[in-house]
């Protein structure tokens, strides 16, 4: 079993559901929705200017925040994965455009970046090849694995389709 990072269990409850819920967003309608929007706004202003081992070292680092935080806020609020946490579909929405992004050099990126999104959303939502069966583990790690694995079959999709569809 996976333990929950204990750093998080140090901080103010207040500051926790803030984080793990993005303020207010988590409170909205379709709250995974907002979630994934915010993820996207975050590729676009942050994770689309890091390189190489950078990038990488910025999803691995969100991920491990977002286990800590998400699973602290689960335990909180005394739920097991409740929909108002969105910090999840947040970190996990950079890696849906890994690879992707000569194609958006030369122009794609509106393209790229909705394709990406509506394709999380049915992954997320559908949760198919086995990703429902992730939100089973235990606390922080089930709430964001899900979440990044549906991005990484995103990923997959959207690189094969690029190579597919277009030719390169």
């Amino acid at each position: 079993m996976m333990r929950n990072p204990r750093w998080a269990r140090y901080w103010p409850t207040h500051v926790v559901l803030r984080i793990a819920t993005l303020g207010n967003l988590g409170s909205l309608k379709a709250p995974g929705t907002w979630g994934s929007a915010a993820g996207v706004l975050l590729y676009v202003v942050l994770f689309y200017q890091l390189n190489g081992i950078f990038g990488m070292l910025f999803i691995l680092g969100a991920c491990y925040f977002a286990i800590g935080i998400c699973g602290e806020a689960e335990k909180r609020m005394k739920k097991v994965d409740p929909g108002e946490i969105v910090l999840d579909e947040v970190v996990a929405m950079p890696i849906c455009y890994l690879g992707l992004k000569p194609f958006m050099a030369e122009g794609h990126t509106p393209l790229i970046l909705v394709s990406g999104f509506v394709v999380f959303r049915i992954f997320d939502i559908l949760k198919p090849f086995g990703i429902k069966r992730l939100q089973r583990y235990y606390g922080g790690f089930g709430v964001v694995i899900d979440d990044v694995v549906a991005a990484i079959a995103t990923c997959l999709v959207l690189n094969l389709g690029r190579r597919l569809w277009l030719g390169f």
